[in-house]
């Protein structure tokens, strides 16, 4: 009777033994998948912002080319707003100068008729 109680002991605890391992088997199986799960999720979002950064890269690179080109063409206009501004200052140049000619022209044209006038009254006098 001691015997078959001392088996019967041994083959429960046996039984508890292979109860146990298989849990933590299980356990140990459990805790990769979520391990797997959470890396895999985690890799989702960090792959997700290499390349969102990417993406932001490139458009950085694309609006600073695109600056420099604004800037060159923004002092090419400049460059023509100026020379069109000096255009103007010299158009008021010339017609100042068309008005001093002209009134210069008058002064002597009314001179050369005092003048002229000056001589027709002696001839007839």
């Amino acid at each position: 009777m001691l015997s078959r109680l001392l088996k019967e002991h041994q083959a429960k605890q046996n039984e508890r033994k292979e109860l146990q391992e298989r849990r933590r088997r299980d356990a140990i199986a459990a805790a990769t998948c979520l391990t797997e799960a959470l890396v895999d999720h985690l890799n989702v979002g960090v792959a997700q912002a290499y390349v969102n950064q990417r993406k932001l890269d490139h458009e950085v690179k694309t609006l600073q080319v695109q600056a420099g080109q604004f800037s060159k063409q923004t002092a090419q206009w400049i460059s023509m707003v100026e020379g069109f501004n000096q255009a103007l200052k010299e158009i008021g140049d010339v017609e100042n100068w068309a008005r001093s000619i002209e009134m210069d022209m008058r002064t002597i044209a009314t001179a050369l008729e005092y003048v002229h006038k000056g001589q027709l009254q002696s001839a007839s006098s």
